[in-house]
């Protein structure tokens, strides 16, 4: 397979390591050159342009932080390039954005497949991503074996749209199980509770929630460096969750609630630091 990515951000450069251990022929174009450096080391080819990238390529896969930085790159290529090229999109959007892309690709006679991923840089780095398409099941059949290289059992969520559904439905679920874990935590700590004895507790409990263990000690230490999914990700995420659930009538209260916590937290300076970081959002540190 002939594959390019377009955007190399944290979860770009992770998966793109992954491909090229694959022994993938990879073109990658990112606006910023100075993150496709290791990279080039590693075997891809790196070119200057989105219209390069989707040239050289069977699949061509977005993975960029939203609708509007998508649009940008689309925006950069002549519309007849995407004729027979499919495009397989990564990020996290909203569905009506998923779809419009779709539209916009179709029209020019491309493919698209809306193919979000959960997990972080260690499951993008070991092709154990869980994927959520949505898209034409003919598009999703013809880009499967390229799936199973990224993530473990794939799954066709349905039409395009659903995929990005599920996705902000997931990413919705980060945000309020972090935000409770830490409200909790905290409480604890600031009581002088024996925080084991607290984790032994809740780990017993239909409560427990394996993110608990893998956050709680960068929570205590106030260590959020080194992120795999920062929290500017997460307060961009749960916007978006905001307004598509409002567009659908949905009460969101709880979670605008947890929206405001989150913009504390960038307002300390802590908007590329981990997403545990809503601890000191919580905390006022």
């Amino acid at each position: 397979m002939k594959l390019s990515l377009i955007g190399a951000g944290l979860m770009g450069q992770a998966l793109s390591e992954h491909l090229l251990a694959e022994n993938q022929s990879l073109t990658i174009f990112n606006r910023s050159a100075d993150k496709t450096d290791q990279l080039k080391q590693q075997g891809a080819t790196i070119v200057t342009s989105a219209q390069q990238a989707l040239n050289t390529s069977d699949f061509c896969l977005l993975m960029l932080s939203d609708a509007e930085a998508i649009n940008i790159v689309l925006d950069s290529i002549e519309p007849d390039s995407f004729k027979d090229k499919f495009i397989i999109q990564m990020g996290t959007i909203a569905p009506d954005e998923s779809r419009e892309l779709a539209k916009r690709i179709t029209d020019n006679q491309g493919r698209y497949l809306e193919c979000p991923v959960l997990g972080s840089l260690p499951e993008a780095r070991t092709g154990t991503l869980i994927l959520m398409a949505g898209g034409h099941d003919e598009d999703y059949q013809t880009a499967l074996p390229l799936l199973n290289l990224i993530g473990k059992d794939p799954q066709h969520i349905g039409n395009v749209g659903q995929g990005s559904s599920v996705k902000l439905a997931m990413n919705q679920l980060i945000a309020g199980l972090t935000s409770s874990f830490a409200l909790s935590l905290a409480l604890v700590e600031k009581e002088g509770v024996e925080i084991e004895q607290f984790m032994k507790i809740v780990r017993d409990s239909a409560l427990y929630a394996p993110t608990f263990d893998k956050k709680i000690d960068r929570m205590l230490q106030r260590d959020f460096s080194k992120p795999n999914f920062p929290t500017k990700h997460l307060a961009k995420d749960t916007r978006l969750f905001l307004s598509v659930a409002k567009r659908l009538g949905l009460e969101t209260c709880a979670l605008e609630g947890i929206a405001q916590l989150l913009d504390k937290t960038l307002d300390q300076g802590l908007a590329d630091t981990d997403y545990s970081a809503i601890y000191s959002g919580i905390t006022k540190l």
